[in-house]
């Protein structure tokens, strides 16, 4: 049976679409491999590319799309809103079917390995794949940026688990293994970003907030507005429609609205049935009732 992990990078890259094309060119026409989405921001300045794939033809596919995005990506001059370390930023394995987490976490490895011995690029190892408990944190990895970067890894409790210094012009890239990840952004009615960004210090749990969701706030510069921009961890212990209302909650304090949201590349289904099930009222509701998924059995 395939052994199937699904992998979400994130590259620094969202404005120059023939640079996108490039990189994303590695994922084309592959055995073993599908490329399922791609979804650039210009504002975040960044692509996030999903695909699944077999372990070998993925590994495979990720170091030539990471050797484009070093040859095309200089973070000496890049400039976005969200926050990044690296021409790649994260490189993330999911376990989907017929494979461990202990699997991906290996995986995870081999990749940062391999990109250390193909371009000199070094990497943290992360979430499930952290080599400490202080760096399983996404977040307190990126703290400092690629500017800062150079000079964090200097320090013995950030030195990279692959490589010595950051790359001159593609930075550091974290690499590891995790559950599914929604990507999830609320847009507010307003160009004031420091009502976004106290919205997401109340939402995110590092301040205080839900337990498995992490928040910025994000300026949207061509349409006037802000956004509280989320990484939702577990979907299953923190639904999106929690982090919805609470964010609707908190802009009233601000006299702000909600005017809509935004899921950034794929979403499991079971994310948007429980979200559904919750505004519809449904009572007694099964997810066995949805027809797609029992299609997919």
């Amino acid at each position: 049976m395939n052994k199937i992990i699904q992998c979400v990078p994130n590259f620094s890259e969202g404005r120059d679409l023939d640079k996108i094309e490039q990189i994303v060119s590695a994922f084309r026409g592959k055995n073993g491999l599908k490329l399922l989405d791609y979804s650039n921001d210009e504002d975040h300045n960044r692509v996030v590319v999903t695909l699944v794939g077999e372990p070998e033809p993925l590994k495979a596919a990720i170091v030539e799309a990471v050797g484009t995005a070093i040859r095309l990506i200089d973070m000496t001059k890049h400039e976005g809103q969200h926050p990044r370390m690296g021409a790649v930023d994260v490189i993330p394995f999911i376990p989907i079917k017929n494979v461990t987490m202990d699997e991906c976490i290996e995986l995870s490895k081999a990749v940062a390995q391999a990109l250390y011995e193909a371009y000199e690029l070094p990497s943290f190892l992360y979430e499930k794949s952290a080599s400490a408990p202080h760096r399983e944190n996404l977040a307190k990895l990126r703290k400092g940026q690629f500017e800062g970067m150079a000079e964090k890894v200097k320090e013995e409790e950030w030195k990279p688990d692959f490589g010595v210094a950051i790359h001159k012009t593609a930075g550091i890239t974290a690499i590891g293994a995790r559950m599914p990840l929604v990507a999830f952004n609320v847009n507010l009615n307003t160009n004031d970003i420091e009502i976004a960004n106290k919205i997401a210090k109340n939402v995110r749990h590092l301040s205080g907030g839900l337990r498995y969701c992490k928040a910025i706030g994000i300026e949207l510069e061509d349409r006037g507005i802000v956004q509280v921009s989320m990484n939702m961890t577990d979907f299953t212990k923190t639904p999106l429609y929690r982090a919805f209302e609470l964010i609707r909650v908190e802009a009233m304090r601000y006299g702000v609205t909600i005017v809509g949201s935004e899921i950034i590349g794929l979403v499991p289904m079971d994310a948007l049935i429980g979200t559904a099930e919750f505004y519809l009222g449904v009572e007694d509701f099964s997810h066995e009732q949805v027809l797609e998924k029992r299609i997919m059995e």
